[in-house]
């Protein structure tokens, strides 16, 4: 018996175990994106008397649901192991295309205003996928030559002038609700349902973690590593033309040079949340998380009165420090 008491003395339980240095590691890597979220707000609630209200939060999930859905589209293609700099003229071309077929007066079907829109990102991101997949042109010459040439076939579209009096059922989409809760936002959780469960539970999404992973051994184990990539190219194209529809209807103007730097937060947003540069690595879980701090710190130093210059100063050291943050990563 006293042997028996001795032995259950020595062997340490579970609660007194000290907690090991890999262990919290891997919880700060699947949940520091989280916290590092909620460390903001708590220290921007001190900072502002309006921060925490229902209004403010509305108005940073709203304008949260463009650079959301710019991001979901673009981690597509960075798991690929590839860039898309081209989503915010994309976004511009698709906003001025559907705008185009719903000005007022006469009555206006928003679904053909929709596929029209939705058709050319899809368009033109299939000629950056074909470009990078099947000429093996670099991703990021492909799309900022994309960037270039979507924004002056907008300008060419417009003759440099908004398009204006769009019609009800378009506007709808930037001021409408369903059930209280703003159409952005509806549409973002939506668009991040499906797409979530492509990546996550589909044989196309672990193709994409694979292409990303290594092309090589990819191919070797009978992925369509060509038709894989210009997929993620399609879908960073549909999201981005999705956005576009959304960001006219919320300006009420289809405008040529809106979405004019969108793709830095689309693509900051991506590597806040954690997802690798290198591809093969990342979840739209922590997109989203990126998208919302983005958000919560423009917001935030709105708030503050911060100027303009100095808010694009603290999110380019942001972006920094999170590539950063990658590459330490990967070393280790």
């Amino acid at each position: 018996m006293r042997q028996d008491i001795s032995a259950n003395e020595a062997a340490p339980t579970a609660c007194s175990r000290p907690i090991s240095v890999p262990f919290v590691l891997k919880m700060a890597s699947n949940y520091g994106i989280a916290v590092a979220f909620i460390a903001l707000c708590i220290v921007l609630s001190f900072s502002s008397d309006v921060f925490l209200t229902w209004s403010n939060w509305t108005n940073i999930i709203r304008q949260t649901a463009i650079n959301g859905m710019l991001a979901i589209g673009v981690t597509f293609v960075i798991l690929t192991g590839g860039i898309d700099l081209s989503v915010g003229a994309v976004m511009a071309l698709a906003g001025v295309v559907g705008a185009s077929l719903a000005t007022t007066p006469g009555e206006h079907n928003i679904v053909l205003v929709l596929l029209a829109g939705c058709g050319v990102g899809a368009f033109l991101g299939w000629l950056n996928g074909v470009a990078v997949a099947r000429l093996s042109l670099p991703s990021f010459v492909v799309t900022l030559g994309m960037l270039s040439v979507a924004r002056g076939l907008t300008y060419i579209f417009t003759d440099g002038q908004p398009i204006l009096n769009l019609s009800a059922p378009l506007l709808w989409l930037g001021s409408g609700s369903v059930l209280g809760i703003p159409v952005p936002i509806v549409a973002l959780v939506l668009l991040f349902a499906v797409c979530w469960f492509v990546l996550q539970h589909t044989v196309f999404g672990r193709h994409i973690y694979a292409v990303g992973g290594s092309e090589k051994s990819a191919a070797t184990s009978g992925v369509r590593v060509g038709r894989v990539a210009i997929s993620a190219y399609v879908i960073s194209g549909l999201t981005a033309a999705l956005g576009g529809l959304m960001l006219t209807a919320r300006t009420t103007a289809a405008l040529p040079q809106a979405g004019v730097a969108y793709e830095l937060d689309a693509i900051a947003a991506v590597v806040i949340g954690g997802t690798s540069l290198s591809g093969g690595k990342g979840s739209l879980v922590g997109t989203i998380f990126g998208a919302l701090i983005i958000g919560t710190i423009n917001n935030g130093l709105d708030l503050l009165g911060v100027s303009s210059y100095y808010q694009q100063v603290i999110k380019g050291l942001i972006i920094v420090g999170a590539v950063m943050l990658d590459a330490s990563r990967r070393n280790k």
